[in-house]
């Protein structure tokens, strides 16, 4: 009789375990963040994340990969090129979510340099769309529209540095340009511009007002959910001391950056991960159940 209901408690142990083990697994989930250096007169320069030296020698204007950090609050910090972190000219933390993705990005002229960390939305555009969004990142340009030529006003009103809600449009060809606001003198001439179904494109406006220049980037589809949320928050904090090997940026590009490195190091020490905890206290419930049931039958 006993042995019979540990095996019943087993089986309810095992069929427990499956349904937290699903929970487990997504808040394991990793954030993804994306490094760009789009201040304009700024040299070379190196990105810290937690105090580790992650990237070297990033130019103006090169975007990393989607970079992997453990979901929880992290330090960024930007040195010119071969500098420790303490020479940092921008030194910012920001709370990170599993399954999000952030782009950060160093705005502003040299003697105003900042951070701003954009929510970034890879998840898929529907059948025969694509999603485009729009990054100001022009530190002496006024607010910007975005228009199809000798048509609809797409984008109205875009300050530096923010960047435009998603827009999801049919795959096409289009003419479009960028205006400042309220004025029809095209700052950025995108006429002839072809939208591949099922990408998502972000183009930023790049440089100083008298050498504008788009940068097209496109990000990895389907790699995080929508990201609607609140942008994170700011609060300076101690870094690590522990420097991993850097990796050089990719270079200046036009295209989607080349090169970066594909993981950032994470700060936690590596743990049993609780999904082969849960796993295997379950198969040992099962077997510990079977072989009494199997000598209460032999007996």
């Amino acid at each position: 009789m006993k042995a019979g209901k540990l095996f019943v408690l087993s089986a309810l142990a095992l069929v427990l375990s499956l349904v937290v083990i699903p929970n487990t697994f997504a808040q394991a989930e990793n954030a993804r963040v994306r490094v760009i250096h789009a201040s304009p007169d700024a040299p070379a320069v190196d990105v810290f994340v937690d105090g580790n030296r992650v990237l070297t020698d990033v130019p103006f204007f090169a975007a990393s990969d989607y970079l992997e950090l453990a979901p929880g609050e992290h330090r960024f910090q930007v040195a010119p090129s071969g500098e420790a972190a303490e020479s940092s000219v921008i030194d910012t933390t920001a709370t990170l979510e599993a399954g999000m993705a952030y782009t950060v990005a160093a705005t502003g002229l040299l003697e105003n340099i900042q951070p701003t960390v954009f929510v970034d939305d890879l998840s898929a555009p529907a059948d025969g769309q694509v999603k485009v969004r729009v990054l100001h990142l022009v530190p002496d340009a006024p607010a910007v529209d975005v228009s199809v030529q000798g048509g609809d006003t797409l984008i109205s009103g875009l300050e530096f540095p923010n960047a435009s809600d998603y827009l999801e449009v049919p795959a096409d060809t289009y003419d479009l340009v960028v205006t400042p606001s309220g004025d029809d003198t095209v700052v950025i001439d995108l006429t002839g511009t072809a939208l591949d179904a099922g990408t998502i494109y972000d183009v930023a406006a790049t440089n100083t007002l008298d050498t504008i220049t788009p940068e097209v980037l496109t990000p990895p589809v389907g790699a995080a959910a929508p990201a609607q949320q609140e942008e994170p928050t700011e609060a300076p904090e101690e870094a690590a001391t522990e420097e991993p090997a850097a990796t050089a940026a990719p270079a200046p590009t036009t295209a989607p950056a080349a090169g970066a490195p594909s993981t950032l190091p994470t700060t936690s020490e590596g743990t049993t991960s609780p999904l082969t905890l849960l796993a295997l206290g379950a198969l040992l419930l099962v077997g510990l159940g079977a072989l009494l049931l199997r000598r209460r039958t032999l007996g």
